[in-house]
C-alpha cells in the first residue's frame, strides 16, 4: 500500500500521515520506520522536529535516508510500514545536492525507484508533502522551478500511490482509494 498525503503548511497534514501510518502497522505488523528528510538548519526547524518527535513518541524507528531513499527502503523488513515526511524538502534537497540541471529527472527516478522498492519488500509507505500550488505564480525563476519539480513528482506519486489524500483544516479528503 502507498498512501499520498498532501496539504498546505501547518494543515495537520503530519498528524493525518501519522494515524494512517500507526493504523497500516497495527493491521501488518512488523516495523514501524520515520523517514525523515528535514534537517535542523535553524532553531525554528530543530524546534519543529523536537515537537514531531515528542508527538509521535519512541515506538518509531527513525532513519535519515540519503536523496536515494529506496535505499533506506531495502533496509527494511518486508512487511514493515514506512512514513516519509516530507516530499517537499526531499524534493529541495533534491534540487540543491543533486544539482539543477539533472533535478527532474533524477528527482522524479529517485521517486519511482524508491516506490517500486517498498512495492518489491511489501511495505506500507506513506508519503507526505505539502501542496504549494494555490497561490498566484512566483516571479522568481528558481522558485517557479522548484514548484514545477514538486508538481512533477506530485503527479508522479498521486498516479502510482493506491490511496490519495488532501488534508484541509486538519480533515482528511479521499481523492483516490478510500478509509474502509
Amino acid at each position: 500500500m502507498i498512501a499520498f498525503v498532501s496539504g498546505g503548511a501547518r494543515s495537520g497534514k503530519s498528524g493525518v500521515a501519522e494515524a494512517l501510518t500507526r493504523e497500516a502497522h497495527a493491521a501488518r505488523g512488523g516495523e514501524r520506520y520515520y523517514l525523515a528528510t528535514a534537517r535542523a538548519g535553524d532553531g525554528e526547524m530543530a524546534a519543529r522536529i523536537a515537537r514531531h518527535r515528542r508527538e509521535r513518541g519512541d515506538d518509531w524507528l527513525t532513519r535519515e535516508p540519503p536523496l536515494a531513499f529506496a535505499e533506506a527502503l531495502a533496509t527494511m523488513p518486508p512487511g514493515s510500514t514506512a512514513l516519509l515526511d516530507c516530499l517537499t524538502l526531499w524534493a529541495s534537497r533534491v534540487m540543491f545536492e543533486a544539482g539543477f540541471s539533472e533535478a527532474e529527472a533524477e528527482g522524479r527516478a529517485m521517486l519511482a525507484a524508491g516506490l517500486d522498492e517498498a512495492r518489491r519488500r511489501d511495505l506500507a509507505l506513506v508519503v507526505v508533502s505539502n501542496d504549494l500550488n494555490e497561490d498566484l505564480p512566483p516571479r522568481d525563476a528558481l522558485v517557479w522551478r522548484y514548484l514545477a519539480f514538486l508538481q512533477a513528482l506530485h503527479r508522479d506519486l498521486a498516479a502510482a500511490s493506491d490511496r490519495v489524500i488532501e488534508v484541509v483544516a486538519g480533515r482528511a479528503i479521499d481523492w483516490k482509494g478510500d478509509a474502509s
